[in-house]
């Protein structure tokens, strides 16, 4: 081989070399600028579903939100995986529902604000009411969220805590959010008052499948004659005699329908159903978690004129 071609080829792979050196330097920048970035992104992260749709809604691009609940899930009993509870104690805010109802992820929350992160308690700050009867009775209701005129202080809540404590967003356009949500809110509120005001008042008597929609009939002028599990959680469970006092309030009082959570067995509704001598309709609601999109309670929105629609019909409108 000549001298020459020798050369040559040293030359040749030297350069071969250079541009592999140079094309891991890229990607090694590349794969640097975008865990920085991530990294970078500032992060409120939410418990429950109906609270992580209205955040969305508040935050917009402004910042990541993280929700920890899943669609069709019961607040009351689901659980965070080994990376979402990191993802809590890495949040710049982290907004839950508080009053008790997180039941499986408070410890979460509290661990997170001991470490020194922003929380925000939404249930606690927008007038909670108490449960009047059964095993929760004199308990705050964390169900706020049946009640939109709360959703609506909720929203303007969220929004000041973010531009308080999430680093970066614009002040402005969070706040025209929340205004824009807000706007939307109340108009649903005028609707749901307009489908209710055409039931007869002798009708809006509420039985559901356990304490939930005590805000909506507070707001709304409705009666709630009890429930099938006699507690604010799911995780309770009735006793037959129970079940054969409300059965007798249900003959007494002429309800029509038994309201149960969609996204639970209606099992002790079709019990109650056959405890009771009167015809009794089991309709279900969306009452405590919205749904994958496409099933009827993809948003907060949808949700609660979903709901609305389900009360009049189950109760009647003649």
């Amino acid at each position: 081989m000549s001298t020459g071609s020798a050369t040559l080829r040293r030359r040749r792979v030297a350069g071969r070399l250079l541009l592999t050196s140079l094309a891991g330097v890229l990607l090694l920048g590349v794969v640097s600028g975008c865990a920085g970035s991530e990294r970078g992104r500032p992060s409120v992260v939410v418990t429950t579903n109906i609270l992580g749709d209205i955040t969305r809604n508040v935050v917009g691009d402004q910042a990541e939100v993280t929700v920890l609940m899943q669609a069709g899930a019961d607040p009351h009993s689901f659980g965070v995986s080994a990376p979402q509870a990191a993802a809590v104690e890495r949040a710049d805010l982290v907004v839950h529902n508080g009053l008790g109802l997180e039941e499986n992820v408070l410890r979460h929350v509290a661990a997170a604000e001991e470490a020194g992160v922003p929380v925000l308690a939404v249930g606690e700050a927008v007038d909670p009411i108490t449960y009047t009867t059964g095993e929760s009775a004199d308990e705050p209701d964390p169900h706020f969220w049946t009640d939109p005129e709360r959703v609506g202080d909720a929203a303007v809540l969220i929004a000041d805590q973010v531009t308080e404590h999430v680093r970066g967003v614009d002040k402005d356009v969070v706040g025209r959010n929340a205004s824009a949500y807000g706007s939307q809110v109340a108009e649903l509120t005028t609707w749901m008052r307009e489908q209710f005001d055409e039931i007869p008042s002798e009708r809006r008597r509420l039985v559901t499948n356990h304490h939930v929609f005590g805000y909506l009939a507070q707001r709304f002028g409705f009666r709630v004659v009890g429930a099938v599990i006699p507690s604010g959680t799911t995780l309770a469970s009735p006793s037959a005699s129970d079940l054969k006092s409300l059965a007798d309030a249900i003959e007494t009082a002429g309800v029509k329908a038994i309201f149960a959570d969609s996204s639970q067995p209606d099992r002790l509704a079709q019990v109650l159903r056959r405890e009771s001598d009167i015809e009794v309709d089991v309709v279900p609601l969306f009452s405590e978690s919205l749904t994958a999109k496409g099933e009827g309670a993809a948003t907060y929105l949808e949700m609660m004129r979903a709901n609305t629609r389900s009360i009049a019909t189950g109760l009647g409108t003649e």
